[in-house]
């Protein structure tokens, strides 16, 4: 599947933990009068009762967001993803050193009109869900570089507030 006029324009929000995906994905579904995808991975594990998780549970949650997209994408324009199956793979990666051929196929950079990396220059919030407080400069690296190994079309956001919110206006105005 890829972006064509009659599908929900979408824009992937990706980068670290901790560095503002879903703060600023819920401030431009206002200004965009749009939808927003939200974390699959937070209510899944809500839903298992746990917080321990294995490659197969990976594979779950890169499945159910990009159901939620399909989901949430019918009758709109443009749809605002808090993360993206990307997320999914470098988390796979990190924690178990490999990502799984099925999970690595479930990722279409194609099928975004936008991919917005989120630098990690935000303060740290601790999070049960989050695990990795200390190398968000050199998973930002991860971020980029599978980004770029894709030929895909991504924004750099960087700032606090109001400079970081404009950092990503700007990007969308130039898919707008």
């Amino acid at each position: 599947m890829s972006v064509t006029s009659l599908e929900a324009k979408r824009i992937a929000i990706v980068g670290p933990e901790s560095c503002g995906k879903t703060q600023l994905a819920q401030e431009l579904s206002r200004e965009l009068h749009a939808p927003w995808v939200p974390e699959f991975a937070r209510p899944w594990f809500a839903a298992q009762q746990r917080t321990h998780y294995d490659l197969d549970d990976i594979i779950a949650i890169a499945r159910g967001q990009l159901a939620l997209e399909a989901q949430l994408a019918l009758g709109t324009q443009w749809l605002l993803c808090d993360t993206s199956v990307l997320v999914c793979i470098i988390w796979a990666e990190v924690r178990f050193g490999f990502c799984p051929e099925e999970l690595a196929s479930l990722w279409h950079p194609q099928d975004y009109a936008l991919h917005l990396l989120l630098e990690p220059d935000l303060p740290w919030e601790a999070d049960p869900l989050r695990e990795n407080p200390i190398d968000r400069d050199v998973l930002f690296q991860r971020y980029e570089s599978a980004l770029q190994a894709k030929n895909t079309v991504f924004v750099r956001i960087a700032g606090h507030g109001k400079a970081r919110l404009s950092c990503a206006r700007a990007a969308l105005a130039s898919i707008l």
